[in-house]
């Protein structure tokens, strides 16, 4: 496939990969995505001191302990968020929030690198106090890929990631990083004890005891067929209460997908009480 590369990367190997990664998480790889895979897997194979995308595909196979196939998933993982994306949803979640009585539970699915978990937790504790927020809300953010989790559970970020929020939102949950950390902002302790992440591939057993009142599930279901995104959602009403609140990506639409949510404009559905 295309030209002059370091390593032999044949349309073979691309299908094969393309068969995996779908079977491995419901991704589905577009034919137009082969220098998005070399790119993305050449690091590993650099890593591994390998020759060839043959050889890579022999370890995953013969790998019984499947530790590089964490790294395999990983990689073709794509995660691009920011903070209060879509900012329409968490003025709506403001609005939800201020109206509830007693505890809200959250979920991210698909939270990548946290900017939408810890944005969800601003939210609350604008829309309720510091100390309501603490006792009353729990928001869990889930992600396939290992690597980004350890990013959100660290909460530190560069300060061009901040620069769209407020000197007020940045004073009252961030602190600014000094000396070495010079450019660098960490995410205030008290608006980290409203979250939790842990790792979660969607097309497996959801560990969830309790249901959710609000779910953001965000530029995840491009990847997936439409059959897949037919069951996914069928789950996730499953998991939300009644009258729970699910928010989903800009492009994305619950038409001819799902029937137990009710459109309430601009990606924002309701589940049907």
């Amino acid at each position: 496939m295309g030209g002059e590369r370091e390593f032999r990367f044949t349309q073979e190997d691309f299908e094969w990969i393309r068969e995996t990664v779908g079977r491995e998480t419901g991704i589905q790889l577009s034919e137009a995505k082969g220098d998005m895979v070399y790119s993305r897997l050449a690091r590993r194979l650099r890593a591994l001191d390998l020759p060839d995308f043959a050889s890579y595909r022999r370890l995953l196979v013969d790998d019984p302990e499947r530790r590089e196939m964490a790294h395999f998933v990983n990689a073709l993982t794509t995660n691009l968020t920011a903070f209060f994306r879509e900012g329409h949803h968490f003025e709506h979640l403001q609005g939800v929030l201020q109206g509830s009585r007693g505890a809200v539970r959250i979920w991210s699915a698909g939270c990548s690198t946290g900017e939408e978990v810890y944005s969800a937790a601003i939210t609350a504790r604008d829309a309720l106090g510091e100390r309501a927020a603490a006792e009353r809300v729990r928001i869990v953010g889930t992600d396939l890929d290992s690597s980004v989790l350890e990013h959100a559970e660290a909460g530190i970020y560069e300060q061009r990631r901040v620069e769209g929020l407020s000197r007020e939102e940045l004073r009252g949950h961030f602190l600014r990083g000094k000396g070495r950390n010079e450019g660098l902002v960490r995410v205030r302790p008290e608006v980290r004890r409203l979250v939790a992440f842990q790792q979660l591939n969607l097309l497996h057993e959801w560990p969830f005891r309790e249901p959710f009142d609000i779910v953001f599930c965000r530029n995840v279901i491009i990847y997936f067929s439409k059959e897949i995104q037919r069951r996914l959602f069928e789950r996730v009403a499953e998991v939300m209460a009644p009258g729970g609140w699910l928010y989903i990506g800009h492009s994305e639409t619950l038409w001819k997908v799902s029937e137990q949510f009710e459109s309430h404009g601009r990606t924002i559905y309701r589940k049907a009480e």
